[in-house]
């Protein structure tokens, strides 16, 4: 639906729904009619769509067969050219305005429809993972970003500050986005080259997403990683009753790190987010553990409080 005539706007809606899949963060991705991975979307229609929320859900129904629970919006996407190579569009190209929603489910049950599916999160942003001995492909992009900085300070402070290279610096997991934007202003992800209609193979040999789709998701991921600290959104992503070396793998799968294993009891207990059930799960394969389930425990401020995340350095 647009707005405007030739030059008018059009409204699109897009879901980041998120889970726990086979011990993988994974993203609810369909495809499009040319094969390309795409996120649960379609066009609002002011006419015939009430709200937003509820054009986004029957589209998520109807293309993957998930019925959405909790959303939050994530962000309004409008630049121009959206849905056409950046570098090049067209007089009559019309705006596009995405609203972005993010959600989180403890249900990451098979999908059915054709093209449906759950997607690991990581397999589409692999330089986000910082465990088994370094992150994936890291010393290639650092190359290339070696290269596109060239003596250019500015460049070459912002790859300073999103992959910090000394390991006294901190890698912030929650900069997803501007990691991607960095890297796809340096040519190097999949859509840089689709976009700007260069027909090379990717540098990282990384998946593009259709029109911006990829940029929401990171989006998203990055909003879920600092969600984190200050809420306890994991127990969105985690069944009834855990164990918390069940309740670490899940953090673990979130932020894409090593977790300190006592570090991380010891802030959940602080937390008070936690309590014992009183039973013991038999499916660890060692000896049995602890069963433990989220009381909703709420702070002074009426707000429960996140987890802290004790990484190994």
């Amino acid at each position: 639906m647009s707005w405007g005539g030739e030059h008018g706007v059009r409204i699109s809606l897009s879901a980041v729904v998120m889970a726990l899949h086979s011990g993988r963060l994974c993203v609810l991705t369909t495809e499009t009619a040319e094969g390309e991975l795409a996120l649960p979307s379609g066009p609002f229609d002011p006419a015939h769509d009430r709200t937003f929320e509820l054009a986004l859900r029957a589209f998520v129904t109807a293309q993957t067969g998930f019925k959405l629970g909790f959303v939050e919006q994530l962000y309004t996407f409008g630049d121009a050219g959206r849905n056409a190579p950046r570098a090049t569009p067209g007089p009559d190209q019309r705006r596009e305005i995405s609203v972005g929603y993010l959600a989180l489910t403890s249900d990451a049950v098979d999908m059915t429809p054709p093209g449906a599916r759950w997607t690991a999160v990581l397999d589409l942003f692999p330089w986000e993972d910082g465990r088994g001995g370094g992150r994936v492909a890291l010393a290639a992009i650092m190359r290339s970003l070696s290269e596109w900085a060239a003596r250019d300070p500015r460049r070459k402070a912002r790859i300073d500050a999103l992959f910090p290279s000394e390991a006294s610096q901190r890698w912030d997991e929650a900069r997803v986005l501007e990691r991607f934007e960095l890297l796809y202003e340096a040519g190097l992800v999949a859509e840089a080259g689709r976009d700007r209609d260069d027909a090379r193979p990717p540098i990282l040999e990384d998946r593009a997403m259709a029109s911006d789709h990829r940029r929401i998701l990171a989006t998203g991921l990055g909003r879920l990683r600092s969600k984190l600290r200050y809420r306890p959104v994991l127990f969105e992503l985690t069944p009834g009753t855990f164990t918390l070396s069940e309740l670490q793998a899940a953090a673990e799968a979130v932020v894409a790190l090593n977790l300190h294993k006592q570090n991380f009891r010891r802030g959940v207990e602080r937390t008070g987010l936690v309590a014992p059930t009183g039973r013991v799960s038999t499916g660890t394969g060692g000896r049995p553990a602890e069963l433990f389930r989220y009381t909703g425990a709420s702070s002074s401020d009426g707000h429960a409080p996140g987890l802290a995340l004790p990484a190994l350095r």
